[in-house]
Protein backbone atom coordinates (compact mmCIF):
# COMPACT_ATOMS: atom_id res chain seq x y z
CA UNK A 1 0.00 0.00 0.00
CA UNK A 2 0.93 3.52 -0.80
CA UNK A 3 2.14 5.93 1.36
CA UNK A 4 -0.10 9.38 1.18
CA UNK A 5 1.34 12.71 1.61
CA UNK A 6 -0.38 13.48 4.08
CA UNK A 7 1.03 9.80 5.95
CA UNK A 8 4.63 10.72 4.63
CA UNK A 9 5.00 14.23 6.22
CA UNK A 10 3.43 13.00 9.49
CA UNK A 11 6.43 9.66 9.57
CA UNK A 12 8.84 12.72 8.41
CA UNK A 13 7.78 14.92 11.30
CA UNK A 14 7.86 12.09 13.65
CA UNK A 15 11.71 11.65 12.22
CA UNK A 16 12.73 14.99 12.92
CA UNK A 17 11.29 15.11 16.41
CA UNK A 18 13.14 12.05 17.33
CA UNK A 19 16.58 12.19 15.55
CA UNK A 20 17.39 16.07 14.69
CA UNK A 21 18.84 16.89 18.04
CA UNK A 22 20.44 20.53 16.49
CA UNK A 23 18.13 20.96 13.60
CA UNK A 24 14.55 20.21 15.12
CA UNK A 25 14.65 23.45 17.34
CA UNK A 26 15.28 25.47 14.50
CA UNK A 27 12.53 23.77 12.54
CA UNK A 28 9.97 24.98 15.36
CA UNK A 29 10.10 28.76 14.05
CA UNK A 30 9.31 28.34 10.72
CA UNK A 31 5.76 28.43 9.51
CA UNK A 32 3.87 25.01 9.02
CA UNK A 33 4.48 24.28 5.47
CA UNK A 34 8.81 25.09 5.61
CA UNK A 35 8.98 23.14 8.40
CA UNK A 36 7.38 20.20 6.71
CA UNK A 37 9.74 20.49 4.05
CA UNK A 38 12.36 20.44 5.82
CA UNK A 39 11.23 17.74 8.22
CA UNK A 40 11.06 15.83 4.39
CA UNK A 41 14.69 16.79 3.77
CA UNK A 42 15.91 15.62 7.21
CA UNK A 43 14.18 12.48 7.21
CA UNK A 44 15.90 11.63 3.95
CA UNK A 45 19.35 12.76 4.29
CA UNK A 46 18.79 10.29 8.18
CA UNK A 47 18.47 7.58 6.21
CA UNK A 48 21.17 8.19 3.77
CA UNK A 49 23.52 9.09 7.12
CA UNK A 50 22.05 5.38 8.24
CA UNK A 51 23.26 3.53 5.40
CA UNK A 52 26.22 5.28 5.51
CA UNK A 53 27.26 4.43 8.99
CA UNK A 54 25.96 0.88 9.17
CA UNK A 55 28.50 -0.61 6.49
CA UNK A 56 29.44 -3.04 9.63
CA UNK A 57 25.36 -4.45 9.12
CA UNK A 58 25.18 -4.92 5.71
CA UNK A 59 24.95 -1.69 3.61
CA UNK A 60 26.99 -2.53 0.42
CA UNK A 61 27.43 0.34 -2.49
CA UNK A 62 24.81 -2.10 -4.32
CA UNK A 63 22.44 -0.95 -1.19
CA UNK A 64 23.11 2.63 -2.15
CA UNK A 65 22.70 2.45 -5.92
CA UNK A 66 19.37 0.99 -5.47
CA UNK A 67 18.75 3.64 -2.91
CA UNK A 68 19.97 6.08 -5.45
CA UNK A 69 17.54 4.71 -8.04
CA UNK A 70 14.05 4.75 -5.86
CA UNK A 71 15.70 8.25 -5.06
CA UNK A 72 15.72 9.56 -8.66
CA UNK A 73 12.69 7.49 -9.56
CA UNK A 74 11.02 9.66 -6.63
CA UNK A 75 12.32 12.67 -8.23
CA UNK A 76 10.31 11.55 -11.23
CA UNK A 77 7.11 11.36 -8.91
CA UNK A 78 7.34 7.63 -8.77
CA UNK A 79 7.53 6.36 -5.29
CA UNK A 80 8.46 2.80 -3.92
CA UNK A 81 6.98 1.68 -0.55
CA UNK A 82 9.00 3.86 1.88
CA UNK A 83 7.62 6.29 3.72
CA UNK A 84 9.62 8.93 2.49
CA UNK A 85 9.00 9.51 -0.98
CA UNK A 86 6.33 11.29 -1.42
CA UNK A 87 6.49 14.12 1.22
CA UNK A 88 10.47 14.36 -0.75
CA UNK A 89 9.23 14.79 -4.03
CA UNK A 90 6.55 17.52 -2.83
CA UNK A 91 8.72 19.51 -0.88
CA UNK A 92 11.53 19.29 -3.78
CA UNK A 93 8.85 20.10 -6.39
CA UNK A 94 7.14 22.78 -3.92
CA UNK A 95 10.86 24.39 -3.18
CA UNK A 96 12.31 24.07 -7.06
CA UNK A 97 15.29 21.88 -5.30
CA UNK A 98 18.06 21.43 -8.34
CA UNK A 99 18.04 16.95 -7.95
CA UNK A 100 21.91 17.65 -8.22
CA UNK A 101 21.97 18.18 -4.83
CA UNK A 102 20.89 14.94 -3.27
CA UNK A 103 23.04 13.02 -6.14
CA UNK A 104 26.13 14.54 -4.88
CA UNK A 105 24.70 14.14 -0.58
CA UNK A 106 24.58 10.41 -2.26
CA UNK A 107 28.08 9.97 -3.96
CA UNK A 108 29.48 11.50 -0.28
CA UNK A 109 28.08 9.39 2.07
CA UNK A 110 28.43 6.67 -0.35
CA UNK A 111 32.22 7.53 -0.04
CA UNK A 112 31.75 6.15 3.58
CA UNK A 113 31.12 2.83 3.31
CA UNK A 114 34.99 2.16 3.13
CA UNK A 115 37.46 3.20 5.63
CA UNK A 116 39.51 6.45 3.97
CA UNK A 117 42.23 9.07 4.48
CA UNK A 118 42.26 12.41 3.52
CA UNK A 119 45.35 13.71 2.18
CA UNK A 120 44.41 17.42 1.64
CA UNK A 121 42.24 19.73 2.95
CA UNK A 122 40.81 20.14 -1.03
CA UNK A 123 39.98 16.29 -0.58
CA UNK A 124 38.26 17.19 2.75
CA UNK A 125 36.05 20.29 1.57
CA UNK A 126 34.89 18.89 -1.38
CA UNK A 127 33.62 16.31 1.15
CA UNK A 128 31.98 18.56 3.64
CA UNK A 129 30.43 20.20 0.28
CA UNK A 130 28.77 16.70 -0.58
CA UNK A 131 27.58 16.06 2.55
CA UNK A 132 26.92 19.31 4.40
CA UNK A 133 26.89 22.51 1.96
CA UNK A 134 24.24 20.70 -0.05
CA UNK A 135 21.66 20.93 3.15
CA UNK A 136 22.84 24.13 3.71
CA UNK A 137 21.58 24.68 0.01
CA UNK A 138 18.33 22.71 -0.07
CA UNK A 139 17.70 24.71 3.14
CA UNK A 140 18.16 27.90 1.67
CA UNK A 141 15.39 27.07 -1.25
CA UNK A 142 12.80 25.87 1.82
CA UNK A 143 13.56 29.46 3.33
CA UNK A 144 13.28 31.37 0.24
CA UNK A 145 16.61 33.83 -0.96
CA UNK A 146 16.90 36.39 -4.24
CA UNK A 147 20.64 37.16 -3.70
CA UNK A 148 22.45 34.93 -6.06
CA UNK A 149 25.30 35.32 -3.30
CA UNK A 150 23.42 33.08 -1.23
CA UNK A 151 24.33 29.94 -2.97
CA UNK A 152 28.28 30.80 -1.78
CA UNK A 153 27.54 31.42 1.63
CA UNK A 154 25.29 28.43 2.15
CA UNK A 155 28.32 26.23 0.75
CA UNK A 156 30.54 28.00 3.19
CA UNK A 157 27.94 27.42 6.07
CA UNK A 158 27.76 23.96 5.41
CA UNK A 159 31.71 23.76 5.28
CA UNK A 160 31.55 25.12 9.04
CA UNK A 161 28.80 22.38 10.76
CA UNK A 162 30.89 19.82 9.27
CA UNK A 163 34.42 20.70 10.20
CA UNK A 164 32.59 21.25 13.60
CA UNK A 165 31.03 17.73 13.08
CA UNK A 166 34.72 16.48 12.02
CA UNK A 167 36.30 18.08 15.10
CA UNK A 168 33.49 16.87 17.42
CA UNK A 169 33.40 13.16 16.50
CA UNK A 170 37.02 12.94 15.34
CA UNK A 171 37.65 9.71 18.09
CA UNK A 172 34.65 7.87 16.82
CA UNK A 173 35.67 8.65 13.45
CA UNK A 174 39.14 7.31 14.03
CA UNK A 175 37.30 3.90 15.09
CA UNK A 176 35.45 3.42 12.07
CA UNK A 177 38.83 3.48 10.48
CA UNK A 178 37.82 7.59 8.69
CA UNK A 179 40.45 9.98 8.94
CA UNK A 180 38.90 13.25 8.16
CA UNK A 181 41.66 15.44 9.35
CA UNK A 182 43.86 16.17 6.18
CA UNK A 183 47.18 13.97 6.40
CA UNK A 184 48.96 17.24 5.07
CA UNK A 185 47.66 18.96 8.15
CA UNK A 186 48.80 16.17 10.66
CA UNK A 187 52.25 16.06 9.38
CA UNK A 188 52.35 19.86 9.75
CA UNK A 189 52.06 19.80 13.26
CA UNK A 190 53.30 16.39 13.79
CA UNK A 191 50.70 14.59 14.61
CA UNK A 192 50.48 10.51 15.36
CA UNK A 193 48.33 9.34 12.10
CA UNK A 194 48.37 6.01 14.16
CA UNK A 195 47.00 6.95 17.59
CA UNK A 196 43.94 8.85 18.17
CA UNK A 197 45.25 10.02 22.20
CA UNK A 198 45.08 13.67 23.77
CA UNK A 199 48.70 15.23 22.50
CA UNK A 200 49.90 18.33 22.36
CA UNK A 201 50.47 17.79 18.75
CA UNK A 202 46.99 16.49 18.15
CA UNK A 203 45.09 19.28 19.83
CA UNK A 204 47.13 21.47 17.34
CA UNK A 205 45.89 19.72 14.75
CA UNK A 206 42.25 20.63 15.86
CA UNK A 207 42.91 23.81 16.77
CA UNK A 208 44.26 24.60 13.23
CA UNK A 209 41.04 22.97 11.65
CA UNK A 210 38.72 25.01 14.11
CA UNK A 211 40.47 28.02 12.77
CA UNK A 212 38.96 27.27 9.47
CA UNK A 213 35.91 26.29 10.35
CA UNK A 214 35.61 29.73 12.32
CA UNK A 215 36.83 31.56 9.16
CA UNK A 216 33.75 29.88 7.47
CA UNK A 217 31.23 30.97 10.08
CA UNK A 218 32.67 34.59 9.49
CA UNK A 219 32.51 34.25 6.28
CA UNK A 220 28.24 33.05 6.27
CA UNK A 221 27.23 35.04 8.46
CA UNK A 222 25.63 37.75 5.87
CA UNK A 223 23.46 34.54 5.06
CA UNK A 224 21.33 35.40 7.65
CA UNK A 225 19.65 38.52 6.43
CA UNK A 226 19.79 37.22 2.58
CA UNK A 227 17.10 34.23 3.43
CA UNK A 228 13.09 36.17 3.15
CA UNK A 229 12.33 37.16 6.23
CA UNK A 230 9.67 34.93 7.60
CA UNK A 231 12.45 32.34 7.64
CA UNK A 232 15.14 34.93 9.49
CA UNK A 233 14.69 33.08 12.93
CA UNK A 234 15.36 29.76 12.18
CA UNK A 235 17.97 30.26 9.95
CA UNK A 236 19.36 32.34 12.64
CA UNK A 237 18.48 29.59 15.29
CA UNK A 238 20.10 26.73 12.90
CA UNK A 239 23.61 28.52 12.73
CA UNK A 240 24.22 29.74 16.39
CA UNK A 241 23.08 26.89 17.44
CA UNK A 242 26.20 25.11 15.77
CA UNK A 243 28.27 28.07 16.62
CA UNK A 244 27.82 27.58 20.39
CA UNK A 245 28.41 24.04 19.77
CA UNK A 246 31.67 25.45 18.25
CA UNK A 247 32.37 27.54 21.01
CA UNK A 248 32.34 24.92 23.43
CA UNK A 249 34.66 22.49 21.69
CA UNK A 250 36.88 25.61 21.15
CA UNK A 251 36.46 27.20 24.85
CA UNK A 252 37.57 23.31 26.12
CA UNK A 253 40.66 23.13 24.92
CA UNK A 254 39.47 20.93 21.99
CA UNK A 255 39.41 18.22 24.21
CA UNK A 256 37.10 16.16 22.61
CA UNK A 257 39.61 12.98 23.12
CA UNK A 258 37.16 11.41 25.69
CA UNK A 259 34.03 12.90 25.46
CA UNK A 260 31.77 14.02 22.67
CA UNK A 261 30.46 17.61 23.03
CA UNK A 262 27.12 18.84 22.88
CA UNK A 263 25.00 21.54 23.53
CA UNK A 264 22.12 20.72 26.02
CA UNK A 265 18.33 21.05 25.82
CA UNK A 266 18.40 24.08 28.34
CA UNK A 267 21.62 25.85 26.14
CA UNK A 268 19.22 25.05 22.82
CA UNK A 269 16.05 26.35 24.61
CA UNK A 270 17.74 29.02 25.38
CA UNK A 271 18.88 29.71 21.60
CA UNK A 272 15.18 29.56 20.41
CA UNK A 273 14.17 31.68 23.50
CA UNK A 274 16.45 34.68 22.07
CA UNK A 275 15.60 33.94 18.34
CA UNK A 276 12.26 36.02 19.28
CA UNK A 277 13.82 38.67 21.16
CA UNK A 278 15.82 39.32 18.12
CA UNK A 279 12.94 39.09 16.13
CA UNK A 280 11.82 41.86 18.05
CA UNK A 281 14.26 44.26 17.74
Amino acid sequence: MKTSLEASYAYSRQIARSRAKNFYYAFLLLQKPQRNAMCALYAFMRYCDDLSDDAAGGTTPQTMQRWREDMTAALQGKFNDHPVWPAFHDTVVRYRIPHQYFHDMLDGVSSDLVARRMETFDELYHYCYQVASVVGLCTIHVFGFEDPRALELAEKCGVAFQLTNIIRDVREDFELGRRYIPAEDLQRFGADASKMERSAAWVEVLRYEGRRAREYYEESRPLMVMVHPKSRRSMWALVEIYWRLFQKIESSGFDVFEKRMRLTTGEKLQVLGESFFRSAR
